[in-house]
């Protein structure tokens, strides 16, 4: 990659970061005209910027109002990259995501982050929100026949419905994943209570996804 293109990448990290929507389109743009692959401009440049942004939430340097507005930055860049991002042949199998933060949690800002991260990615999303009871999980991925079920959780009086959810799952539908995430949570307690997967962080989760749906070809019968 030409230096030209590592700065557009940056600029459009910094653009997010800064919530300059401006600055984020002029790069989008540029990075259209230049010849950056959009794919690379998504992923390396605002999602990378939204990485930042979490980190800088969960530093308590940033605050709602904050995030909203580099959201609408991001936004704003993908309003001109998308279109123009080349289909992905995945032979046929795409994965469908169904992610929530579960019940008697309200926050879903990162929740919110790692939905993002799998739109751009190409994931099927299944958003249900928060405070989701134990059960919708359950029936939400049965109806969507989902790959996987991602569960968040902020407190650490919430994140004990987790494991509760996850034998839910394992008993109805044994075929999904389950990726946990959030604050309290940590890889320790995810390996204890089940699940497939753990992700500190938005970026993590998407690459963690990636995996699973790798895992879940291999297993493909074929036809």
């Amino acid at each position: 990659m030409t230096e030209s293109h590592d700065g557009i990448l940056e600029d459009l990290k910094q653009g997010v970061i800064e919530f300059d929507e401006d600055k984020v389109r002029a790069a989008a743009q540029r990075a259209l005209d230049e010849g950056v692959d959009p794919y690379d401009a998504i992923m390396n440049g605002l999602a990378s910027g939204m990485t930042r942004v979490g980190e800088l939430f969960s530093a308590n340097e940033y605050f709602v109002p904050e995030v909203l507005m580099c959201a609408d930055a991001l936004y704003a860049g993908l309003d001109i990259l998308r279109p123009h991002v080349k289909k992905r042949d995945d032979d046929g199998f795409k994965g469908e995501v169904v992610i929530g933060t579960v019940e008697g949690d309200i926050h879903d800002i990162g929740k919110n982050l790692v939905k993002l991260m799998f739109e751009i990615a190409g994931f099927t999303i299944h958003d249900l929100g928060r405070d989701v009871a134990l059960e919708k999980f359950v029936e939400e991925s049965i109806r969507t026949d989902s790959d996987i079920v991602c569960l968040s959780a902020m407190m650490t009086t919430t994140m004990i419905n987790m494991p509760k959810i996850i034998e839910l799952l394992r008993s109805k539908n044994p075929r999904v994943k389950v990726m946990v995430g959030g604050a309290p949570v940590s890889d320790d307690l995810a390996r204890r209570w089940g699940a497939d997967g753990y992700a500190p962080d938005a970026s993590n989760a998407l690459q963690e996804a990636i995996n699973m749906i790798n895992t879940l070809k291999e297993l493909k019968p074929v036809a």
